[in-house]
């Protein structure tokens, strides 16, 4: 069995999907996945509103609206609001299938259940349902998530820091569900920080990466029992870098290429913007382009990078002067005006621009501007 598509898109996950959408109507689209049904992967789903919003997804894939978050490290907390909604809890089932749905009305066709085994001969080799078969494509593209078969066939560079992470829903208390939380304790957890992200009063979407201990540990502190665990999900993360992201006539996007944020371990928003860019060369007959029309989110990734570093080099010790720094009124009230979910430079690029700010947070770490700069 043999099938002609001029691109064949390797996973159905949201970015693959979104990317159908953009290029369903200009070409004949294939997209496979390997799974049989859309979501189940560990994915708190928390994308910025003008993200949202710019990238023109689905209202009903909205499960709750942040207007701010409130951070505690071990012994103080700040908060940073807003009067209006900044970011959005999604449900990733519902996000998928949506956009798969609009891909399919707009003439894509989808191999669900579908590995993807290997190229061959310019051709694509897929297994499903003990019967292996070919597409053979103008255009391939890897959307099949970290551990990318497409880019191991591309023979892509990794320079990455890979994490395991855990999150589960979890039934308690959230009194201030328009509120996301950001723990940082490095006693419980030295390599990233915890988050709570309520779907209702009743129910929230909690995790981190590191041990399973630590969650547990965090649970307990929080004052939430394991017993009231309604789904767990464990799942990894890579932080750095892969490249090239185009070879030929085959590129990577979305985690397969780690177009993922540093610093909070999301991928959906600078995966989908990176689509848009991959499309609009392959319209234009230039897919060369693609990762220069990405430079912004390679500054983005390589900004959080230095983030992470400097995270990484904080003892706990020092983070509660930083806490007593940006927990300030001059230091909040200048994160209110400059905060954006999915562009964290912005606002620590406004921090160093401060004198008085950037003068504080050298005392605590002469080389907090080293890794900044």
């Amino acid at each position: 069995m043999k099938y002609d598509y001029d691109v064949a898109i390797i996973g159905g996950g949201p970015v693959g999907n979104y990317l159908a959408n953009l290029l369903a109507r200009k070409f004949d689209v294939a997209v496979i996945e390997a799974n049989s049904s859309f979501g189940g992967k560990a994915c708190t789903g928390i994308i910025g509103k003008d993200s949202y919003n710019d990238l023109k997804l689905p209202k009903k894939a909205i499960l709750n609206e942040f207007k701010g978050a409130i951070f505690y490290s071990k012994i103080q907390s700040f908060e940073i609001k807003r009067t209006e909604p900044q970011a959005y809890l999604v449900d990733r089932k519902t996000l998928e299938k949506i956009l798969a749905e609009k891909a399919i009305k707009r003439g894509a066709e989808y191999f669900m259940g579908t590995r993807f085994v290997g190229f061959k001969n310019g051709k694509a080799i897929f297994q499903r349902f003990n019967q292996q078969f070919e597409i053979e494509a103008q255009f391939y593209i890897g959307a099949d998530g970290l551990r990318s078969k497409v880019a191991q066939e591309m023979g892509v560079k990794t320079k990455a820091e890979f994490m395991g992470g855990y999150e589960v829903e979890v039934v308690g208390e959230f009194e201030r569900p328009d509120f996301t939380e950001v723990w940082i304790n490095k006693e419980i957890n030295k390599n990233f920080f915890f988050w709570v992200a309520p779907v209702n009063e009743n129910l929230a979407r909690i995790g981190t990466f590191g041990s399973l201990d630590s969650m547990f540990k965090f649970l307990k502190m929080r004052m939430l029992k394991a017993e009231n665990i309604v789904e767990f999900k464990a799942g990894s993360v890579g932080l750095g870098w892969r490249k090239p992201w185009i070879k030929g006539n085959t590129a990577i996007v979305g985690d397969a290429a780690l177009q993922i944020k540093p610093t909070t371990a999301g991928g959906i928003a600078y995966g989908m913007f990176c689509a848009h860019a991959l499309a609009y060369s392959l319209i234009n007959g230039k897919p060369k382009d693609y990762e220069n029309l990405c430079r912004e989110i390679r500054k983005q990734i390589s900004f959080g990078m230095k983030l992470r570093k400097m995270f990484l080099g904080l003892t706990q010790e020092q983070i509660e002067k930083i806490f007593e720094i940006l927990g300030s009124r001059e230091a909040v009230e200048l994160i209110e005006r400059t905060a954006d979910f999915d562009d964290h430079a912005k606002t620590v690029k406004a921090i160093i621009r401060s004198p008085k700010l950037l003068a504080k947070l050298l005392k605590v770490s002469p080389m907090l501007l080293r890794h900044l700069v």
